[in-house]
């Protein structure tokens, strides 16, 4: 039997206050005491009547954090007209969510900082999925002749390793402009993937404005 509205809201609530807590205060510190206060609850029992322990909330919580991302980078993505302008604005979509969801995102830091839980499982099933997903474009990109001839799985692990370190960053020095950043490195690949007649018109070009 599926759960009522109400049921859904709660957990809605609770997971809501939950990636709050472990943003500010740290996975170690998130009790469901914290939790509960934050989400409003009168007794921790209302998180444990929803959940079946902390790894299923925190499973929840990475759900979450994937809907967010999703949510926010797929229609930017989409509405690229070619290959090149959909990497671009994948690369920088990715910084960008540390600035607009910056609680989401360090939650998440968090928990992929656990050892063995497995919420890191369904975060890492996910990750799978989208670089697979990423290969076939890039392989596709490249078929058509809008990107040169690489490695395919070699760029789509650069550019991931690449968002991750980013996003660490970010989330540590709140001061530096992601949007800048995100910019920047979308800029760094996109110079990777070019042909090389492109890359070699680029380098005319700015020669003669030289």
């Amino acid at each position: 039997m599926g759960r009522t509205f109400t049921e859904s809201a709660r957990r809605r609530q609770i997971v809501a206050a939950a990636i709050e807590v472990i943003a500010d205060a740290g996975y170690a510190k998130a009790t469901y005491a914290r939790i509960a206060e934050q989400a409003g609850l009168s007794s921790t029992g209302m998180i444990s009547y929803h959940f079946k322990g902390k790894g299923d909330l925190l499973r929840e919580v990475v759900a979450e954090v994937i809907r967010v991302a999703e949510a926010y980078m797929l229609p930017r993505i989409e509405a690229q007209s070619g290959p090149r302008e959909r990497q671009r604005v994948f690369i920088a979509s990715n910084i960008e969510l540390a600035a607009v969801h910056p609680k989401e995102m360090a939650a998440l830091l968090e928990v992929l900082n656990l050892q063995g839980d497995d919420a890191q499982d369904e975060f890492a099933a996910s990750r799978k999925a989208v670089m697979e997903f990423q290969e076939q474009r890039v392989r596709a990109a490249q078929e058509s002749g809008a990107f040169g001839p690489f490695d395919a799985r070699v760029l789509v692990t650069a550019v991931q390793g690449a968002i991750d370190a980013l996003l660490v960053r970010v989330l540590r020095e709140p001061e530096l402009d992601a949007a800048a950043c995100g910019r920047e490195l979308a800029d760094l690949f996109d110079r990777a993937v070019r042909p090389a007649e492109v890359c070699m018109e680029a380098h005319r070009t700015w020669g003669e404005e030289s």
